[in-house]
């Protein structure tokens, strides 16, 4: 299996209230730090090697998670330093750790797809980049794609357009080129690669059933806080 690039630099701003002066990862769900809920899925998933993408406060999660022995994992830590990078900055300051081909996830996403499933439709299809993407209709929030026939031919998350009726799943895999064109310690979103790469209809898609659950938000914090409790008592 791919390693993992999980973004973990959120400061939790749209829970701020909720969250203190902690890192978004961080934040306490079904009695644990969500990281946790995190990192025990992946190793569910079969991934053996996870960098987390950290910034502000990140010394917290380094504390927290450690060298990822505790997970069954190997987990490394890339910084971005005195600057926040974004979400693409921060993917390709992390690019030396993580090889040719790696998973991208968002760290307040917890996502009960087949990661196998995802990787082996990338390996087989001939695209630099793929993102899973859910129907939503604007269900959970707003959707941001377009997607036909096993591609993602529009992604736009600042200014979606009506037609578009899929939204980004929150993990995607990707092959190093793609930063080729970004500088070392360059600010930007990884959303502007994605639109890039849909534009030049090198953006391939794989679309999941199960809706994501996520923390960014209270509504998402209640929703994953019940679930993952209630599989808590399953188990």
């Amino acid at each position: 299996m791919f390693p993992v690039a999980i973004l973990a630099g959120g400061l939790a701003t749209r829970v701020r209230s909720i969250s203190g002066q902690i890192p978004k990862v961080l934040l306490q769900i079904a009695d644990r730090p969500f990281i946790f809920h995190q990192l025990e899925l992946l190793k569910r998933q079969g991934i053996a090697r996870v960098v987390l993408c950290v910034g502000h406060l990140g010394e917290q999660v380094e504390a927290a998670v450690g060298d990822g022995k505790d997970f069954g994992l190997s987990v490394e830590y890339s910084f971005d330093g005195d600057v926040l990078l974004g979400t693409g900055g921060a993917i390709n300051r992390a690019l030396p750790r993580l090889g040719e081909n790696f998973f991208v996830l968002y760290g307040d996403s917890y996502l009960r797809c087949s990661f196998s499933e995802v990787q082996s439709a990338y390996e087989v299809g001939h695209s630099p980049a793929l993102m899973t993407v859910l129907h939503n209709a604007n269900r959970w929030d707003r959707s941001n794609a377009l997607y036909r026939d096993g591609m993602v031919c529009e992604y736009d998350k600042r200014s979606p357009r009506p037609e578009m009726s899929h939204i980004d799943y929150g993990l995607a895999v990707l092959f190093t080129g793609v930063f080729d064109s970004y500088r070392d310690n360059a600010i930007f979103d990884l959303a502007d690669i994605y639109r890039e790469l849909s534009l030049k209809g090198q953006l391939a898609g794989f679309e999941v059933e199960e809706r994501f659950l996520e923390i960014g938000s209270p509504q998402g914090i209640q929703d994953t806080e019940y679930i993952l409790s209630a599989k808590k008592r399953e188990t």
